[in-house]
């Protein structure tokens, strides 16, 4: 496959169009013929989710999508609506304007422009690295309890009573306090919405395999659940008069094409949503280039993050403009679009098309869906997002990423989910440089029949009586300089016998001012204690940069190309050593070996 030309490399979907074929054509026309009718129902709740008119959801995924086909990189990856960006939506929001508002739905379009300028920014400056700063116990985290938080606000909506809040002290209470006015109905509704959907995406693909159907369309078939469940609550809620008796339904719909719509430029709003806005992109697109990039491995393809930021940004500068609010790329989404067969993105261009078609063919129907039904959607297909094997796991094997993960748990469902991602984000940098300020060191000996030096601790080795080789298992840098510096005048202070010391770089990539500075002290204090101080295995990098200071001029010993070569020359008799345990090794083998008759 040829390369990509500057123009493909600068607009992906020039790329995509050029080797396009009949049969990519058919692939990406059926797959988004089918997932415009699943995603219509997960729109609408994401709508509802974020506290805007279920037709902004279906808006959100039309014009938004194809803008996502010029620069996207993912075969793919699904845009719309996504659980949390709906959710961390309706928390922005909320502090600005009354929910069903006109000001609310105004400021939703701000919001989502608001995502894609810093998202366009992003991207223009090349910072697609910057999703490398969001660890995985914190993402699993902030999902894990964003997960818990969306379920049980959705309650509600399930029970047909009052209810507020974006947080857990928040809205328990005032689902306590709401109990006694559940409405039966609708409770029985929503139950029986969430029950019917646990058990298809539990079961249904299974028992379709295990009565004849290919596995892809038992899969589909299962993720089309929520289309029949939704099409079944409507029809009985028509059928039954439910509507007269208090059932809160989708009501009258706008399907079809979305409107152009202005996002008000008010100063002072834009100023005050433009922190949470930055906040929302970046956590959009974590989970956006992660699921990106998860299909990207399966696929056998390439997913650049900077081109990501760019295709987003449009997407969303677009739902602005086109009566949506923020979208991202979304895990579930993605999976049915894999499923459905898409093989490029211009499937997206597709699927808006479908979407726009299919809403408006089904907006009458769409009429008397129950609200209970949407909220059902939500609840189900956001609780498969919690993580908990993940945390299990990240007990046993770290403690401290599992602090990382537990911070935000606990901070996101007390405190919200932008701040539980930014008390993720502090903990993890936090842990990190208290890992990096005390690195691991090793004296190390060498072992017999080898040229490897290891841990003492760890190895039978043979050491020196005189020469101390030390190993520091992390670059080295103003954080953990001064602990180098103590753990090196302490180990020279306890082996009072050395006469030189070798500092092992093997695991060293860099040495900033301040740890020059302590090697400096160390070659000071050492030489004071009558011990030359020595490196071994230094890296060529590393190496470049010592050569534009003084310090090697200064050092009292020398640089080492290996640690063997350093012994071989300082005590020889190491060396000698291991040889001769080597040899009697040898002769102990040959003495045990059966002679031939």
């Amino acid at each position: 496959m040829r390369n990509p030309t500057r123009a493909e490399r600068l607009l992906p979907l020039l790329y995509w169009l050029r080797r396009y074929d009949r049969s990519t054509f058919l692939g990406d026309a059926f797959g988004a013929a089918i997932v415009s009718f699943l995603f219509i129902p997960q729109s609408l709740a994401y709508a509802v989710q974020a506290g805007l008119p279920p037709s902004a959801g279906l808006y959100a995924s039309i014009v938004p999508v194809m803008g996502y086909a010029l620069f996207g990189t993912s075969r793919s990856l699904a845009i719309g609506p996504f659980a949390i960006t709906s959710l961390m939506t309706g928390t922005i929001l909320s502090r600005f304007a009354v929910h069903g508002s006109p000001e609310y739905a105004a400021l939703a379009l701000v919001l989502a422009v608001l995502c894609g300028l810093f998202l366009i920014a992003m991207g223009l400056a090349r910072l697609g690295f910057l999703a490398n700063f969001l660890s995985y116990p914190v993402t699993s985290g902030y999902i894990t309890a964003s997960a818990l938080l969306i379920a049980l606000s959705q309650f509600k909506l399930i029970l047909g009573v009052h209810g507020a809040g974006t947080t857990l002290p928040e809205i328990l209470p005032h689902l306590w306090q709401s109990l006694p006015s559940t409405h039966l109905p609708t409770a029985i509704i929503g139950v029986s919405a969430i029950a019917a959907l646990s058990l298809a995406r539990s079961h249904l693909a299974g028992l379709l395999t295990r009565w004849g159907a290919g596995a892809g369309a038992a899969s589909l078939v299962a993720r089309a659940a929520p289309l029949l469940v939704a099409a079944l609550a409507g029809l009985a809620v028509h059928q039954w008069h439910l509507k007269d008796r208090g059932v809160a339904i989708v009501g009258a719909l706008k399907g079809g094409l979305p409107p152009l719509t202005i996002p008000p430029f008010d100063p002072a709003s834009w100023a005050a949503l433009a922190p949470s806005a930055a906040l929302l992109a970046f956590v959009g697109f974590i989970g956006s280039v992660s699921t990106a990039q998860t299909f990207a491995a399966k696929e056998r393809a390439r997913v650049l993050p900077d081109h990501e930021l760019l295709a987003q940004g449009a997407a969303n500068v677009l739902a602005g403009f086109f009566g949506g609010f923020p979208v991202t790329g979304g895990f579930s989404r993605t999976v049915v679009n894999h499923s459905a067969g898409v093989r490029t993105p211009v499937a997206s261009i597709f699927t808006g098309i479908g979407i726009a078609l299919v809403s408006g063919l089904l907006a009458p129907f769409l009429y008397y869906l129950p609200q209970a039904v949407l909220a059902a959607i939500v609840i189900v297909a956001v609780m498969s997002l919690a993580d908990v094997q993940t945390l299990k796991s990240t007990w046993a094997y770290s403690r401290a990423d599992f602090t990382a993960a537990a911070v935000t748990i606990v901070t996101t469902l007390m405190a919200g989910v932008e701040m539980g991602v930014l008390a993720g984000v502090l903990v993890s940098i936090a842990l990190y440089l208290y890992r990096a300020s005390r690195p691991h060191m090793a004296v190390v000996g060498l072992v017999p029949n080898t040229e490897h030096f290891r841990n003492e601790q760890r190895y039978d080795v043979i050491t020196s009586g005189t020469v101390l080789g030390v190993r520091v298992d992390e670059s080295l840098f103003f954080v953990n300089a001064r602990f180098l510096e103590e753990q090196l005048a302490a180990l020279a202070a306890q082996h009072k016998e050395i006469r030189d010391l070798v500092l092992i770089c093997s695991a060293v990539n860099s040495i900033d001012a301040s740890a020059l500075q302590s090697l400096e002290a160390i070659n000071q204090q050492l030489h004071d204690m009558g011990v030359a101080f020595h490196l071994s295995e230094v890296k060529g990098r590393v190496m470049d940069r010592l050569q534009r200071s003084d310090f090697l001029k200064r050092l009292t010993g020398r640089v080492y190309l290996s640690h063997y070569q350093a012994m071989a020359e300082l005590d020889p008799e190491v060396i000698r050593r291991g040889d001769e345990q080597h040899a009697a090794l040898r002769a102990v083998v040959a003495e045990m070996t059966p002679k031939p008759d």
